[in-house]
């Protein structure tokens, strides 16, 4: 039978000890609560499916210095050179890169009327022609993608169509289908939506929109100097893709710069570093504030012992079994870390508001707090329960004698 009277009264009799450990306890199970959280979130964030076919595709940039190139006649070109490579599967020109933190955000309204028309949420805006689809890997669930012959040199021209996310098409037309719709940029530009992706993620990782997506009948490769692409190609033609293309655009017009080739993995690692290391470091946290809390129960327990050693053997004396005096140093344990974890949860919950008010954080659930406290139980009772059994093993003889 545990008997909790005298436990409680020894650590009351030696104040310091147990205090200065119920505090570390409590602001252990605040910390570490709140940053197991924020470790779940950002994991789940970097673990969104990004819809796109990432390891495939490589982006590039390509500068143009010749004044009297025609740009729209080189970018036509340039893409039919890069569909030719071997291992090609699509080529597009793009004005952003998924996932890249660098992009266009647009918004189309319902109407010409600014009074009473109706707004979009913000979303990433990309232009590309009949091969973006392909090139991206994405996945139309609704509708059609762009004919060639729809495709136009400028967002200003009549006659732009649009594919949305189907994030965006829920969001904004719930479960009506966006298909045929006529929509607007701004009062005059009629933008027609012909069909819904399933997923398109846009540039910005950590902006709430950032599964709403549009592409655009545009190829955007012509409208300056410096244009972007876009290559998808099969995993054996990926490593050596970069030299391919460099030469083969170089045989035909030597006077530019061609660099910052990237796959889209690589840019969605780039976006995600300090995701990433956010979590490395409250991981790192987390695991010394447990191992610190540990070694100071596993401490008391070992001070104890020594300071008790003739308590130890009397008791032995009088017939206490070896697992009255483990269950006693247990117990022991127990009540700090019940206590220390109950308010330390109080304090989690307090914190995970402050941290929703100034960082805009999601509500701290209450299983974290009490998962928290479950694993603190564990890892003390494993630091805790070797001391306990060398106390076990005192000798009552040998306690009396050393005294």
């Amino acid at each position: 039978m545990l008997h909790i009277k005298p436990i409680l009264s020894s650590l009351l009799r030696s104040k310091s000890g147990p205090l200065l450990l119920l505090i570390q306890i409590i602001l252990s199970v605040a910390i570490v609560a709140n940053a197991s959280f924020i470790i779940h979130e950002r994991l789940a964030l970097m673990s969104r499916d990004s819809g796109i076919a990432e390891e495939e595709i490589l982006s590039f940039n390509v500068y143009n210095f010749d004044p009297s190139m025609d740009m729209a006649q080189q970018n036509k070109q340039d893409q039919q050179i890069l569909r030719a490579l071997p291992g090609v599967i699509s080529a597009s020109s793009t004005n952003m890169l998924p996932l890249s933190g660098g992009g266009w955000m647009d918004r189309l309204v319902d109407g010409p009327d600014v009074e009473t028309a109706k707004s979009t949420p913000g979303f990433a805006f990309y232009l590309g022609n009949e091969q973006m689809v392909d090139t991206l890997g994405v996945k139309i669930v609704e509708g059609r993608n762009f004919f060639a012959e729809e495709i136009r040199s400028s967002p200003a021209e009549s006659g732009i169509l649009a594919l949305v996310s189907k994030p965006l098409a829920q969001a904004f037309w719930g479960e009506e289908s966006p298909v045929g719709k006529i929509m607007y940029q701004g009062t005059d530009q009629q933008v027609e939506i012909i069909g819904v992706i399933e997923q398109l993620q846009g540039a910005w990782v950590d902006h709430r929109n950032f599964e709403y997506s549009v592409i655009a009948n545009v190829d955007w490769g012509g409208q300056g100097a410096n244009s972007s692409y876009m290559v998808r190609a099969g995993a054996a033609a990926l490593p050596g893709l970069k030299d391919s293309i460099i030469a083969a655009l170089h045989r035909e017009n030597p006077n530019r710069v061609i660099d910052n080739f990237k796959t889209i993995a690589e840019h969605r690692a780039s976006s995600y570093r300090d995701h990433e290391l956010m979590v490395t470091i409250l991981s790192m946290m987390v695991v010394l504030l447990l191992l610190i809390t540990s070694l100071g129960l596993a401490g008391m327990v070992m001070f104890n012992i020594e300071r008790r050693t003739k308590q130890i053997g009397t008791r032995r004396a009088l017939g206490a079994r070896k697992r009255d005096i483990m269950s006693y140093f247990l117990v022991e344990n127990y009540l700090i870390c019940l206590a220390g974890g109950i308010l330390g949860a109080l304090l989690a919950v307090l914190l995970g508001q402050q941290l929703m008010k100034f960082y805009s954080l999601p509500k701290l659930e209450l299983i974290y707090p009490l998962l928290t406290l479950a694993g603190l139980l564990l890892v003390t009772t494993m630091a805790v329960f070797f001391p306990a059994r060398k106390a076990a093993d005192i000798s009552p003889a040998l306690a009396t004698r050393s005294v």
